[in-house]
């Protein structure tokens, strides 16, 4: 038995497939791009007294804490030494409280002040009427993709992923 290629058999080329969506590498940098941008309208509306690496730290305290320091660079991905220092600024400002663990007096323990707490209430309402206002003039279908592409990211960046 021989097999005979369409393309010799029909003296034409194979009918081409419809044209693939673009490469995961070029959607990958075109969606960095846009969350890299949309990273820094955000970082805008935030408190300018408060550094961007100030307001993961707050987060991370108020997701995780009471925390460490030695989680708190665990979290941030930064060396100890550094989530020290960063818990003193944060600390100066008065944005978290620094307690002393009860068995050991060498653990000291991070939370989230009042006004730390504030801070981050206001810095998401800001972000949110940033994007809602932004989001006001898209149509259903623009909103039903954002809503899709939230779902996704999420996951994205869930531990583990």
């Amino acid at each position: 038995m021989t097999l005979v290629s369409f393309a010799y058999y029909h003296g034409t080329s194979m009918p081409s497939a419809p044209a693939p969506a673009p490469a995961v590498a070029e959607l990958a940098s075109q969606l960095r791009m846009g969350v890299t941008r949309l990273a820094r309208k955000l970082r805008r509306e935030a408190d300018p007294a408060v550094t961007p690496t100030q307001l993961a730290a707050l987060y991370t305290v108020e997701t995780h804490g009471p925390i460490t320091a030695g989680s708190l660079a665990a979290h941030e991905q930064i060396r100890k030494p550094t989530a020290t220092r960063l818990i003193a600024g944060l600390a100066e400002a008065g944005l978290i409280d620094r307690l002393a663990d009860p068995t050991d007096g060498r653990v000291v323990w991070v939370c989230l002040t009042r006004d730390g707490k504030r801070l981050l209430q206001r810095f998401r309402r800001r972000g949110n009427e940033y994007l809602a206002t932004r989001m006001n003039g898209l149509d259903p279908e623009d909103l039903a993709t954002l809503s899709r592409a939230s779902e996704i990211l999420n996951r994205l960046t869930e531990d583990g992923a």
